[in-house]
C-alpha cells in the first residue's frame, strides 16, 4: 500500500511539474488541445470541433433558397464515388449544374442544415472580403502596404502578398507539430500577439509560400481597416446578399480577443458554402448584383506567379481533365469545386482527405469526385 502511495504521488507530482512547465514556457494551450480532441477521442482537429470555441455568429438574412435540378437525384453516385465517400467519411456531397442542385446526398445524421467546420475553406471567405474592403473604398488596392495598418511590418509588405501566399513572414507551417505556430494559433486565447511577433525575412511578393499565418494577419488588417469584425463583415458583405439559408458560426481566439480565425474554421453547411462557388463562377455577382468587382475575381482565381501555377489570391486552381477548376480547400478534404466553363459546381464535405499523390498539389480524393460526378452528369 505505501509503495502504491509513493507511485500515485511521485505520477502526480509528474503531472503537476509538466503542466507548470507548460505554463512556463507558454505551451498552457495544449491543455486545452488535449482536452478538446484526445479526452474525446480525436487526434486533431475535426469537422465537428466548434461547440468547443468561442464563436461569433454570422447572421443570415432572408434565405434565397437553391433551386432544384429537374433531374434532381435522378442518377445515383457511382460505385467508385460511393465507396471513395464511404472510405473517407463523406457527409455532405453536393453537385450543382446550371445554378441547380443536380445531386445531393447526406451521410452519418448530417443533413442540408448541418454545421461543420470549415477549416481552410475560410482562406477564401478572407480572401474574398478583401475583395469587398477594396471594393467598399476601406483598401485602397492589393498593393497597399500592410504597414498603412500596422507599422511595425516592413513596408514591402502588401495586401495582396498575403492573399496569394507571398509574404515572407517567418511562419512555420505544420498542422501536426502540436508546438508549432499552427497548433497554438488554432487553440491560443491570444492570437494577435503571436501575428503580431511575426517578421518578413524573405522579400515579399516573389514567391508563393503557403502560410496560415498570412490569411490570420489578412484578417486583422481587414478588421482594422473596416472597423468591423470579420463576422459582422461577412454577414453585411455575402451571408446576407447571397441569401444563406442558416446562420454560421466564426470560431474565435477567445472572447476577450474576439479575434476570427481567418485562416480557418467557418461552421457552415454545404448548401451555403456553395454559394461561394458560385459567386466567384459568375465574376462575383449573384442574380443581378455584383458583390465584388469582377476584376478581382479574375484576378484572384488565376495564378499569380508561372512557377506555382495552382494558386491564385486565396484559391487553389487545377486544369484536371483539361478545364479551368477554382477550389476552396480545408485540411480534412473540405472541397468547393468550381467548373464554370461547364457550370458546374461540386461541394464535399467530410472526416478525412485522400492520399497524397507524388507531384500532385490535391489528393487523390479530389480527382475522384470531379471524374465520377461528371460520369454521372454525362459530360465526359
Amino acid at each position: 500500500m505505501k509503495l502504491l502511495k509513493k507511485i500515485l504521488l511521485s505520477f502526480l507530482g509528474l503531472i503537476i511539474l509538466s503542466v507548470g512547465l507548460l505554463y512556463l514556457f507558454n505551451k498552457d494551450y495544449l491543455l486545452k488541445g488535449i482536452r478538446i480532441t484526445y479526452l474525446k477521442g480525436h487526434k486533431t482537429a475535426y469537422i465537428d470541433d466548434y461547440p468547443n470555441f468561442d464563436n461569433r455568429t454570422i447572421e443570415a438574412g432572408k434565405p434565397q433558397a437553391w433551386p432544384e435540378h429537374s433531374a434532381y437525384n435522378s442518377i445515383q453516385a457511382t460505385q467508385k464515388l460511393q465507396q471513395t465517400n464511404e472510405d473517407l467519411g463523406t457527409v455532405a456531397f453536393l453537385i450543382i449544374k446550371n445554378d441547380s442542385i443536380w445531386h445531393e446526398s447526406y451521410a452519418e445524421g448530417y443533413s442540408a442544415t448541418s454545421k461543420t467546420n470549415s477549416f481552410s475553406m475560410a482562406k477564401s471567405v478572407t480572401s474574398a472580403l478583401l475583395g469587398k474592403a477594396i471594393r467598399d473604398g476601406y483598401i485602397k488596392n492589393l498593393e497597399q502596404p500592410v504597414a498603412d495598418f500596422f507599422p511595425q511590418f516592413d513596408k514591402r509588405l502588401t495586401v495582396g502578398d498575403l492573399s496569394s501566399m507571398a509574404s515572407g513572414l517567418n511562419w512555420q507551417e505544420d498542422y501536426y507539430n502540436p508546438f508549432g505556430m499552427t497548433a497554438q494559433s488554432y487553440l491560443d486565447e491570444n492570437i494577435r500577439k503571436i501575428i503580431l511577433d511575426l517578421k518578413v525575412v524573405e522579400q515579399p511578393g516573389e514567391k508563393f509560400k503557403y502560410l496560415s499565418g498570412n490569411t490570420e494577419l489578412l484578417g486583422m488588417v481587414i478588421e482594422k481597416a473596416t472597423k468591423k469584425s470579420l463576422s459582422n463583415y461577412l454577414s453585411e458583405s455575402f451571408w446576407e446578399p447571397l441569401g444563406m439559408h442558416e446562420d454560421a458560426l466564426w470560431q474565435l481566439d477567445s472572447k476577450e480577443s474576439g479575434m476570427e480565425k481567418a485562416f480557418c474554421c467557418l461552421a457552415s453547411n454545404a448548401r451555403d458554402f456553395a454559394k461561394f462557388g458560385r459567386l466567384y463562377a459568375h465574376q462575383g455577382n449573384f442574380r443581378g448584383n455584383q458583390l465584388l468587382d469582377s476584376s478581382f475575381v479574375k484576378k484572384s482565381t488565376a495564378p499569380r506567379f508561372a512557377e506555382t501555377p495552382f494558386y491564385g489570391y486565396g484559391f487553389w486552381l487545377s486544369n484536371f481533365m483539361d478545364k479551368k477548376i477554382v477550389v476552396m480547400r480545408g485540411i480534412l478534404g473540405q472541397y468547393v469545386i468550381s467548373i464554370p466553363e461547364d457550370k458546374v459546381i461540386i461541394v464535399r464535405l467530410g472526416h478525412q482527405r485522400g492520399e497524397r499523390l507524388t507531384d500532385k498539389k490535391f489528393t487523390k480524393d479530389f480527382y475522384t469526385y470531379i471524374r465520377e460526378s461528371y460520369k454521372m452528369i454525362n459530360l465526359n
